[in-house]
């Protein structure tokens, strides 16, 4: 059972370590890719606070002086005193000093290194309708899974957590492979975990709605008729709205929305540590009401057991200590597979060899 077991092991490895590889690498990256990002455009991000910031409405007027006959498809508004606010446009994201309405430049429309790290490592760059590069990934996070619990019933007789110098390489990357494997065991199971609920989600969200004995709140699809002579309010009305719907949470963005269609926007409560937030509202651009609003603190129990898992798959769940460990667990998943096929190449080699010595001796 334990040889069997082992070539079992093997066999996964060699079959979806490359992925893991991927995996590895870019989720290390992901970990921290809204502070990567402004620290590749600091000119872009960065502001020094001063006095009161523009409203949404002169922040557009602002980048429509800029850029006269663009219309604006959504508003990022910080909620760091310290960022900037960007636009949306067809070129791309427009970002405005908020203090003194100043275009501080344009992120081109299309993937930067981050996009394209990002969708690396949710769908190998493969994007068609069956979504192939995502199921791709799902299965290699199976095959994680498997390597995981295989790999501490192998370590088990062992239990080597210590790396010592050895006259065999092979020993000294078994070393490395072992305890490297055990003391990131749990941070890669719960990854692993998390990373198959987020890939299996069209099976796996109705199951924690299935457990929590919760319904799914759905937004009105309806289309919203325009009163007669009735103008639609602006997007700072709607960010006052969506605050009264939602009290401690903060509006960070809004969109344009198009004829007949409602505000969307997005917010953020203290502990929601996510960048793209977790609570929405959408607003009636005509009445000003609230239509619908979900927000992650009275959100479904399965909704909330949908958001606390991506949190801490992305390890946003408490900041930058948790990214830190999202991150270095990431990079231990790398180690496994490179020291493990260290350690199956080394020993391929001392096999060859002394089949060799074993040919010679009998000629």
């Amino acid at each position: 059972m334990r040889k069997l077991l082992f070539n079992l092991h093997l066999y996964a490895a060699l079959i979806a370590g490359a992925f893991i590889v991927v995996l590895g690498v870019t989720g290390s990256i992901m970990a921290f890719e809204p502070e990567i990002d402004r620290l590749l455009h600091w000119r872009l991000w960065h502001v020094t606070a001063q006095g009161r910031p523009l409203s949404i409405s002169e922040t557009a007027a602002a980048v429509s002086r800029a850029f006269p006959g663009e219309p604006a498809y959504g508003y990022h508004v910080s909620i760091s005193p310290g960022f900037s606010y960007q636009v949306e446009l067809q070129r791309g994201l427009v970002f405005v000093n908020q203090y003194t309405g100043a275009v501080l430049g344009v992120q081109a429309a299309g993937m930067d290194f981050l996009g394209y790290v990002h969708q690396l490592h949710l769908r190998l760059l493969i994007r068609n309708d069956a979504d192939t590069g995502k199921k791709i990934v799902s299965w290699a996070a199976v095959a994680m899974l498997f390597l995981l619990l295989s790999g501490v019933y192998l370590w088990w007789p062992y239990q080597r957590v210590s790396i010592e110098r050895h006259e065999s390489s092979k020993r000294f990357w078994f070393d490395v492979h072992a305890t490297a494997g055990i003391f990131s065991f749990a941070f890669l199971l719960l990854l692993t975990a998390t990373g198959l609920t987020i890939g299996f989600e069209n099976t796996t969200t109705p199951l924690l709605y299935k457990i929590s004995g919760s319904q799914p709140s759905r937004p009105p699809r309806a289309e919203i008729a325009a009163p007669p002579g009735v103008q639609p309010i602006t997007p700072d009305r709607a960010f006052q709205v969506a605050r009264m719907a939602l009290p401690g949470a903060a509006p960070f963005y809004i969109n344009v929305p198009e004829p007949r269609q409602p505000y969307f926007v997005r917010l953020r409560y203290p502990e929601d540590l996510t960048p793209g937030g977790r609570s929405q509202v959408m607003v009636d651009p005509y009445t000003g009401k609230a239509i619908w609003a979900q927000g992650s603190r009275t959100a479904p129990a399965g909704a909330r057991m949908v958001i606390a898992n991506r949190a801490i798959h992305t390890g946003d769940i408490f900041g930058i200590p948790s990214k830190a460990v999202a991150s270095l667990a990431s990079l231990m998943a790398v180690v496994q597979v490179l020291s493990g096929a260290l350690m199956w190449w080394r020993g391929r080699q001392m096999r060859t060899r002394a089949s060799r010595k074993t040919l010679a001796a009998r000629r």
